[in-house]
């Protein structure tokens, strides 16, 4: 399977262009970790229009099970292609996602539907402010479910597991860990603050590469060149980790602009790493 599709960004230019398309599905992904209300509230304040809310923790992750698993650990991966297809997901069909973060909180949507199968998937660039800033309108409210017959509610994708690189705890654990990249910024990771976990610091010999430095001062992603530049010192086979899973997709596309590949991800992050640490 290829591991990247040609174009994982769109401007707001071009999405205009294709957004009433019936081949055309947009989600908005906004999140904010210290209120998980916020999304919602700020999706039914102004979103693009058609476009359908999906939240981080309800619909972008799975249970967490104290003690064994972080923060944002992954759903199963058949029912998160049979949720989807409820908004009308099919194979082929464009997807969009957005944020108001960079792609912060969108390229974990970006990530998951790449590691379920399906290519034809972009972040917006720039997010909701690129496309407002750009001349396009928001809609207000919610947008109900597309018509959708038995089949679609009960079939998706067959999809045995999720399908890109990835690593976990037991493989940190078993001493033979691939090179690590931390996505988190530069102050949690040297263990000056840590506003989410209850302990500060980084996994052992991790090198940090902050998932902001992937954009520029416009809050779009830097040039593929910019980004093969910044990720030049990193060894083949690096995986990239974070908090919970969830900004670590940031580089990881960033990752696949510089290179034309998905490089490796440590769900658990920080988060699940932590409890090793604590037993």
């Amino acid at each position: 399977m290829p591991t990247t599709h040609p174009a994982v960004l769109i401007a707001p230019e071009a999405l205009a262009d294709v957004i009433d398309r019936p081949d055309c599905l947009v989600f908005d992904c906004r999140h904010d970790l210290f209120d998980e209300a916020a999304g919602e509230r700020a999706y039914e304040s102004g979103h693009i229009p058609g476009a359908f809310h999906l939240h981080l923790d309800r619909d972008l992750s799975g249970e967490i099970v104290p003690g064994k698993t972080g923060r944002h650990p992954l759903p199963d991966a058949q029912a998160f292609a049979r949720k989807l297809s409820l908004y009308g997901l099919s194979e082929g069909k464009r997807v969009v996602v957005y944020d108001d973060k960079g792609g912060g909180i969108a390229a974990r949507l970006w990530w998951m539907l790449r590691a379920v199968g399906h290519e034809a998937v972009q972040v917006l660039d720039g997010g909701i402010q690129g496309w407002k800033i750009a001349g396009y309108s928001v809609t207000e409210g919610t947008e109900p479910l597309p018509a959708t017959d038995y089949r679609r509610k009960t079939e998706a994708y067959t999809v045995a597991d999720w399908q890109l690189p990835m690593i976990t705890l037991g493989d940190l654990q078993v001493g033979a860990a691939p090179p690590l990249a931390d996505s988190r910024t530069a102050a949690r990771y040297r263990g000056e603050q840590e506003p989410i976990d209850p302990v500060a610091g980084h996994i052992p010999d991790a090198v940090n590469y902050p998932w902001p430095d992937n954009l520029d001062a416009r809050g779009r992603f830097k040039s593929a060149e910019a980004l093969q530049e910044r990720f030049a010192d990193l060894p083949a086979g690096v995986v990239f980790y974070c908090g919970s899973g969830v900004t670590a997709c940031h580089n990881l596309l960033a990752y696949a602009l510089a290179h034309g590949r998905i490089a490796g991800l440590y769900v658990g992050g920080w988060s699940e790493y932590l409890l090793t640490e604590q037993s």
